[in-house]
C-alpha cells in the first residue's frame, strides 16, 4: 500500500512527465520545421544557424528523453514497493531528496561516488 509521500511523488513525477512530453513534442516540431526551411533560396549563415538551433534542439531532446526514462523508472519503484531505497546500497534515499528529486535512484553518499 502506498504512503502519502509516495502519493505525492507520484503525482510530481506523473506532472513532470506530462510537462516533459510536450516539450518534446514542440522540440520535434520545431525540428521538422527547421528541416524543411522557409522555401526561399538557401542562405549559407542562415543553413548555418538553422543546423545549430536543430542540433540544439536534438540535444535538448535526448536529456529530456533521458529524464522521462528516469521518471518512468520511478513510477515502477513506486509500484513495486522499492521506492525510496538505494539503487547501489540499499539504504534509505531520504524524504528531502525524494522531494527534491523524485526520480533519484542513489542516496546522497552513493550519488556522489556514482559521479565522481
Amino acid at each position: 500500500m502506498m504512503g502519502t509521500w509516495e502519493n505525492e511523488a507520484r503525482e510530481a513525477l506523473l506532472q513532470r512527465r506530462s510537462s516533459l512530453r510536450g516539450v518534446l513534442r514542440a522540440n520535434v516540431t520545431e525540428a521538422e520545421g527547421l528541416r524543411r526551411g522557409s522555401g526561399r533560396e538557401p542562405d549559407p549563415v542562415d543553413e548555418a544557424s538553422e543546423g545549430s538551433a536543430e542540433a540544439v534542439l536534438e540535444q535538448l531532446s535526448e536529456r529530456e528523453r533521458r529524464e522521462l526514462r528516469d521518471i518512468d523508472d520511478a513510477l515502477v519503484r513506486i509500484e513495486q514497493g522499492r521506492f525510496g531505497h538505494c539503487a547501489r546500497c540499499g539504504g534509505a534515499i531520504g524524504r528531502h531528496r525524494l522531494r527534491a528529486i523524485p526520480e533519484a535512484r542513489h542516496c546522497m553518499a552513493c550519488s556522489a561516488q556514482v559521479r565522481g
